[in-house]
């Protein structure tokens, strides 16, 4: 089982200090995680013009990235509580840069899946989830802010890779833009190196696992020598599986909460996002190729995605500052329900944009939809379920995503293909989105509402103290009754007798 919230750790988070070296470093992380599957949307066109493939084939290479960036959620956390995150983030960016060496040696599209897909975006998954879970450790009352400043560092990767992707491939050809990025995402190693453990907490978690643990192999030892010695034990191949599931099951609980699958909050949050990554990522992975498609140079289209981070840069931190608010951070996830549904009347009005102008509005509403779902997505989950189980439901948040995530791009890409029309695809990244935002808005209204009856009857229950006498006058009757029942109810009594004492003290106290 995971460790109790109540387990021994340091007094409170600094929320500052080395703490915002640990934002820059996870600045450096998330940016690279989230904006290179997009970024990398630049050589697109001209690699589908080289192997000859359909815009559906092109995109499932970023389609692959991202869904293992989030798919390995699980096992990125549990790297995480074995490891820490220094060494995690430092092994994915080694992975980021053979990913893409790598794939400067591709000779088909399949190839590319397996470089640019799996082992980059392997490495970017090591990359994010560590970094999230620093911050948390890190900062309390000034995370949101934190998480805003850090998130930050998507708008400023893509920002700056857009321009940049553009100009290696002029200069150099897909091939050696590969390579040089590839050296470029080695800097990651660099912010790993930033996260220094914050010390007593994880020492202390790691301290009750391990006795744990020892308590178990103890217990396993006697419930063996008890089996040897015992006349009628069963086979021992029996046992031995039997047990070797049970240490399994206890291994996997110690690293994963899968009770939070019986968390309502937990199971809305995780319903509306997986349909929200639906239609997520698909627009602003077209965005570009849609603006060439129309007659627009590439160093235009590619000035859209700089755009879209810039004013990215200023959504997110500046949404940080109105999720901490006093009058937004109690109800925080309306809040996140609003900006979904934001972002995908964004996408539905895109079509109307029929010129460079137009694509320029798209891009500087979409930045600002985009920017303040990013700073609120792990901010509103951390709201829901807790500091002491994040770690466990950001894994399993992630795993579940991996799927609409890796089957949204393809799906618009064979809108494109069908229809030959782009209008398609941000059509039904629009309605997806609406009805995802829809969703989250009135189941959350429904568990604030279910919380607040809780809450309320829970008071009224301690506060009421005809309960409590009503339930000491059965205990008493019950016991009064069985003493009238004869001498073969004397045990009985005597073991009554302890709890007797031990509630009539707390009565009295």
């Amino acid at each position: 089982m995971p460790p109790p919230a109540n387990t021994k750790r340091a007094s409170s988070p600094p929320d500052g200090g080395w703490g915002w070296v640990v934002v820059f470093g996870a600045f450096v992380s998330i940016g690279f995680a989230y904006a290179f599957p997009k970024g990398i949307a630049i050589f697109f066109k001209e690699i589908q013009d080289f192997f000859g493939t359909s815009y559906s084939e092109v995109t499932w290479v970023s389609s692959i990235m991202l869904a293992t960036t989030y798919g390995v959620g699980p096992i990125s956390s549990i790297l995480v509580n074995r490891y820490g995150s220094r060494p995690v983030v430092m092994f994915g960016g080694l992975l980021c840069g053979i990913g893409m060496v790598s794939a400067a040696f591709c000779t088909s599209i399949m190839q590319l899946y397996i470089c640019v897909g799996f082992i980059t975006g392997l490495g970017l998954a090591l990359n994010l989830q560590p970094s999230v879970i620093m911050i948390g450790k890190y900062f309390l009352k000034r995370r949101p802010i934190a998480n805003g400043l850090a998130m930050a560092g998507s708008p400023v990767m893509l920002c700056t890779l857009a321009p940049l992707n553009q100009f290696l491939f002029d200069s150099f050809g897909w091939r050696g833009s590969f390579l040089i990025l590839g050296a470029i995402l080695l800097n990651c190693c660099v912010a790993g190196a930033l996260f220094r453990p914050i010390g007593p907490g994880t020492a202390s978690v790691k301290t009750q696992v391990t006795k744990e643990g020892k308590g178990a192999l103890k217990q396993e030892v006697t419930e063996d020598a008890m089996e040897i010695s015992s006349p009628t034990h069963l086979p021992m191949e029996n046992k031995t599986e039997e047990e070797e599931d049970r240490d399994c099951c206890e291994k996997i609980n110690q690293y994963l909460d899968f009770s939070l699958f019986k968390h309502r909050g937990f199971l809305i949050y995780l319903i509306g996002n997986v349909l929200m990554f639906l239609g997520f990522f698909a627009p602003i992975i077209f965005l570009a190729p849609y603006a060439k498609h129309i007659g627009i140079d590439e160093y235009s289209a590619a000035f859209l995605l700089s755009i879209l981070a810039i004013v990215d840069i200023v959504a997110r931190p500046t949404t940080g500052i109105i999720a901490n608010s006093k009058w937004v951070r109690p109800r925080i996830q309306y809040f996140f329900s609003f900006s979904i549904a934001f972002n995908g009347t964004c996408h539905l009005l895109c079509p109307l944009a029929s010129s460079y102008t137009g694509l320029i509005v798209y891009s500087v509403f979409f930045g600002l939809a985009f920017g303040m779902v990013c700073a609120m997505l792990f901010e509103t989950l951390m709201d829901l379920v807790g500091a002491a189980r994040f770690t466990s439901a950001v894994g399993l948040v992630t795993i579940a995503e991996c799927c609409t995530i890796l089957l949204g791009p393809p799906i618009g890409g064979m809108l494109i293909d069908t229809f030959g029309d782009y209008k398609y695809m941000f059509v039904k990244c629009g309605l997806v989105m609406v009805l995802a935002g829809t969703f989250l808005f009135i189941m959350n209204y429904y568990n604030y509402r279910v919380l607040a009856k809780e809450e309320k009857e829970r008071k009224a229950k301690e506060e009421d103290p005809k309960t409590v006498r009503t339930e000491n006058e059965g205990r008493k009757n019950w016991i009064k009754e069985t003493t009238q029942d004869g001498p073969e109810l004397e045990p009985l009594r005597e073991e009554q007798a302890g709890p007797k004492k031990e509630v009539n003290g707390i009565s009295e106290v």
